[in-house]
């Protein structure tokens, strides 16, 4: 049934041109991703964690996963990375402190950021306004700006990987 979903969900809807086409998949066993790769070319995988162990565990079964259905993880990012108090400006890393950098560090993943919890970006998807657009200077604006640029350099990066193996046979 999922698989009949992901197919009709990627030859059913008219998507015009696209530069990308992210889907937010959801942690556990991998038969989206399975499907996924069955169905359309992947360029790659994006892995998301937050800073604390159990997150960073399940985030490095992921990346078995991908990486055994050679879908390239293009990098990591930590959500959830630390909260700016908006009356003090004080930072708190209420889940602890780089667990995302360490596990890219040790699995040879790049570290895309870290994007700290923002209200405003849960409210924001429930309102159809991403933070980028109704507070582009907040912290968590810049850091997914910033994400996108280095998931933009990836994908290049990715690209042109699959250009020299094309060459080269």
């Amino acid at each position: 049934m999922l698989h009949g979903a992901v197919q009709q969900f990627m030859r059913d809807v008219v998507w015009g041109e696209l530069d990308y086409l992210v889907v937010d998949l959801p942690p556990g066993t991998g038969d989206v991703a399975l499907s996924m790769a069955q169905s359309v070319p992947v360029a790659g995988a994006i892995v998301v964690t937050t800073p604390q162990g159990v997150s960073v565990s399940d985030v490095r079964k992921a990346v078995g996963m991908f990486r055994q259905l050679n879908i390239p993880v293009l990098g990591v990012m930590e959500n959830m990375s630390y909260f700016v108090c908006g009356h003090c400006q004080e930072r708190t890393e209420i889940f602890g402190h780089g667990g995302g950098a360490a596990m890219a560090t040790d699995m040879g993943i790049p570290f895309l950021g870290e994007v700290p919890i923002d209200t405003r970006v849960r409210a924001g998807g429930d309102e159809g306004q991403p933070i980028v657009a109704v507070a582009p200077d907040s912290p968590a604006a810049r850091a997914f700006v910033a994400v996108a640029g280095k998931v933009a350099a990836q994908v290049s990066i990715q690209a042109m990987r699959v250009l020299k193996v094309i060459q080269t046979a």
